[in-house]
C-alpha cells in the first residue's frame, strides 16, 4: 500500500480504535477525549463533572489551537426518535460548559449518534449506562 493511503487510513481508523476498547476512553497522541456520563433520559451535567471537565481543560496546552468535537450518545432505551433528540440535548448541554469556559463556538462541533454506533454492549446494564455520555474530542487543528 502506498505511503499516504497508509496514512490516511491510519489517520481514520486511530480514533476508532482507540475509542472501541473496553474500559475508559483512552487518549491517542494527537487527540484528547473526556467523557460526561448521564443517567437514563438526562441530561443534566453537575457540579463535579463540570469541575472535573474545566480541570482537563486546563491540562491542555494550546487549546486555543485546537478542534473541538461534541458527540453525543445514548442507550438503545426509547426511540430511535427520543435518543436522537436526547443524544442532541446532551451535546448541548456540554457545549454551553465549553463556551462558558472561555472557548469560541466556531472551533466547537457536534454530532449526536443517538443510539447508534454503542462503544459498549447495550445487552448489559453496565454497557447502557456506558453508552449514555457525551465524548469531547480534542484534536490539533492542522493549518
Amino acid at each position: 500500500m502506498r505511503p499516504k493511503i497508509q496514512l490516511l487510513l491510519a489517520f481514520l481508523l486511530l480514533p476508532i480504535l482507540a475509542i472501541s476498547q473496553e474500559g475508559d476512553l483512552n487518549e491517542g497522541p494527537n487527540y484528547h477525549i473526556f467523557s460526561i456520563y448521564f443517567g437514563g433520559g438526562s441530561y443534566y451535567i453537575d457540579a463535579q463533572q463540570e469541575s472535573e471537565l474545566f480541570k482537563w481543560l486546563d491540562g491542555i496546552d494550546n487549546l486555543e489551537n485546537q478542534l473541538i468535537s461534541i458527540h453525543g450518545h445514548t442507550d438503545n432505551i426509547g426511540s430511535y426518535e427520543y435518543n436522537q433528540m436526547l443524544s442532541r440535548y446532551r451535546s448541548e448541554a456540554a457545549l454551553i460548559r465549553l463556551i462558558q469556559k472561555g472557548i469560541p463556538r466556531d472551533v466547537i462541533s457536534i454530532e449526536d449518534f443517538g443510539e447508534l454506533n454503542p462503544i459498549y454492549d447495550n445487552a448489559t446494564w453496565e454497557g447502557k449506562r456506558k453508552n449514555r455520555r457525551v465524548d469531547i474530542i480534542i484534536k490539533p487543528l492542522i493549518i
